[in-house]
């Protein structure tokens, strides 16, 4: 079977797979079925956000890190590389080879964003420079 194209038709298939595996994998099905009250509506959202990201068709108005921000407490890094597990899993299987590694290089991409902005905070004011030992 050849795999389907980057196009919003090859999106509005994909998206709906993967979020189906997301929603029953042991450790990110219940974070997301907790968040998450309409899944058809949230699923259009992220066939919105993919559309935007790969095909810059400026469908998605949302924010992702606000909307990922809110349930910092039950999200680790390593659950990203999760995702992105599964993710690759997904795009290879029903994707053609070249939009499978786009769309992984794309989704690499946006989660070290995500996990910035969730994890990674500033030291406080002073601890940012190497402090020099007087006299030495």
């Amino acid at each position: 079977m050849a795999g389907m194209s980057l196009s919003d038709e090859g999106l509005e298939k994909l998206v709906p797979a993967f979020y189906a595996r997301v929603r029953a994998d042991a450790e990110l099905g219940p974070i997301f079925n907790d968040a998450i009250d309409d899944w058809p509506e949230h699923l259009d959202k992220l066939t919105d956000f993919w559309s935007s990201v790969m095909l810059t068709s400026g469908r998605y108005k949302g924010q992702p890190v606000p909307a990922h921000v809110k349930h910092k407490s039950r999200i680790t890094p390593e659950l990203f590389d999760r995702w992105l597990g599964l993710w690759a899993q997904t795009t290879d299987e029903l994707m053609e080879p070249e939009a499978a590694v786009q769309l992984q290089a794309k989704a690499a991409r946006i989660a070290e964003s995500l996990k910035l902005a969730m994890f990674f905070r500033l030291p406080p004011n002073g601890t940012d420079r190497i402090k020099s030992k007087e006299g030495v």
